[in-house]
């Protein structure tokens, strides 16, 4: 059978219905899609997920999967991280195919029934309350930054104990101060000369850029305010993505209706909506839609919703960007996030750094393997390290003086990844997302 040539599409997550949690239909759509991928083979080596599907094949009875037991399917849907990648850009079969093959919802099915079933660990449910722990970490933020440290050879095996993450895989640090907070005591100044002077942005602040990173969403205003474009910072509460991994589709369409009703009036109000994340873009444009097709407020939200990428580039196009920027010296080796890309809105990262004159710029295309929580955790981080080497190799090859992806956590990963190739520590700039390389081609960041 020939794959597509179809654009791929998606159908909605009917959660809602009773068939979604049916468990001898879950198992039959399983056998379907794993026969297919097991004809077929061209993900074998995009994550771990896809050699552990083959393997558990390969070592059964009949070299068939006749012969595996439903049993032995949990470590394949464990190791899938819902980078959406074999659907956005190596699957052959996604509808409209006929085989309507779309891997990693299935994935998130399975994690589902494991979810209503009350399988999943207690540990992951807590880990995923990012809002509740950001809060509760940014308030004692130096402490919590010394039990997280990986130096704290103590704190981490607590860690290991107690949540299962890997002693060697390095957290985020927490601010006292988040992004919400300073955004209100400093707003930079509107450049009413700007080409795009009269735009208005809301920032989506997402959970990462405001306990863990806020420099990110600073930088990010700094950007748009010298280009002419207000912004207002709003952050009802996480996108939900952690909870997504889990399978907590109940949760997560909650929250999506909650924060679709906080962001909504902006809309109203002439704001377009950008999330600093591709994670968090990802959810409000497209899972979001996915999760409750019916509802006018996150369809709303969803068309309005621009990775910061996607909307300097934007700016860029339509208007042209404010005078200023000014090369960047050593080079610099940009990582394409898995959500960024499977948002199919293109390489927006590399269009934006492009801007900059002189660029010297290298791409790195492969999966980071961290996965969110994912690659932090025991027995994952080893195989997170595993599915990056690619990308880690790639960076260590091009020997840029920045090292940048607009996931942070996965360009995190990638150095990681390096350290361990080379058995020293790698020396690059600590910029981490292509936003703050615009910013300091504008002279914002020293």
């Amino acid at each position: 059978m020939e794959g597509g040539l179809g654009a791929p599409t998606r159908h909605p997550l009917r959660y809602d219905q009773p068939d979604f949690y049916d468990e001898e239909k879950l198992d039959a759509e399983l056998r379907r899609v794993f026969d297919i991928c097991h004809g077929c083979r061209r993900c074998f080596n995009l994550c771990d997920s896809f050699p552990r599907l083959f393997d558990l094949i390969d070592d059964s009875e009949s070299g068939e999967l006749d012969s595996v037991d439903s049993a032995d399917f949990k470590p394949v849907v464990d190791a899938c991280t819902l980078c959406d990648l074999c659907f956005m850009v190596s699957c052959p079969y996604v509808p409209p195919h006929e085989f309507d093959l779309d891997y990693p919802h299935l994935m998130l099915r399975y994690r589902a029934v494991e979810n209503r079933k009350g399988k999943v660990p207690f540990t992951d449910r807590e880990i995923a309350k990012t809002d509740r722990n950001g809060k509760l970490a940014g308030s004692v933020a130096s402490l919590a930054n010394w039990g997280t440290s990986l130096d704290n050879k103590l704190g981490r095996r607590v860690l290991e104990k107690a949540a299962h993450i890997h002693p060697e895989a390095k957290l985020p640090e927490y601010h006292g101060k988040t992004f919400a907070m300073r955004a209100k005591s400093a707003p930079p100044t509107v450049n009413k000369e700007a080409p795009a002077f009269g735009r208005k942005v809301v920032l989506y602040a997402t959970c990462f850029v405001n306990y863990n990173n806020p420099d990110i969403g600073l930088t990010t205003q700094k950007v748009l305010a010298h280009n002419g474009v207000e912004t207002e910072v709003v952050y009802p509460e996480c996108c939900g993505m952690p909870m997504l991994e889990l399978g907590d589709l109940d949760g997560v369409a909650a929250k999506a209706q909650r924060v679709a009703e906080a962001l909504g009036p902006w809309i109203d109000k002439g704001y377009d909506i950008v999330a600093m994340v591709p994670s968090c873009a990802l959810m409000l444009k497209f899972e979001w839609p996915l999760l409750q097709p019916e509802n006018e407020a996150i369809a709303k939200l969803a068309k309005h919703t621009s990775d910061v990428s996607q909307y300097v580039v934007d700016i860029a196009g339509k208007e042209g960007l404010a005078e200023g920027l000014k090369p960047l010296d050593g080079g610099v080796s940009v990582h394409l996030a898995c959500h960024a890309r499977a948002q199919n809105i293109g390489p927006k990262a590399v269009e934006m750094l492009r801007l900059i004159p002189e660029i010297d710029l290298a791409v790195i295309e492969r999966c980071s393997g961290h996965g969110g929580a994912w690659g932090t955790k025991e027995p994952y981080f080893p195989v997170a390290l595993k599915v990056g080497r690619p990308a880690a190799r790639a960076a260590l090859k091009n020997n840029k003086a920045y090292l940048t992806s607009e996931c942070p956590l996965a360009r995190e990963h990638i150095l990681q990844g390096m350290e361990k190739l080379q058995g020293e520590p790698v020396q690059v700039s600590p910029s981490t997302h292509p936003i703050e390389l615009i910013a300091r081609a504008y002279g914002f960041v020293d």
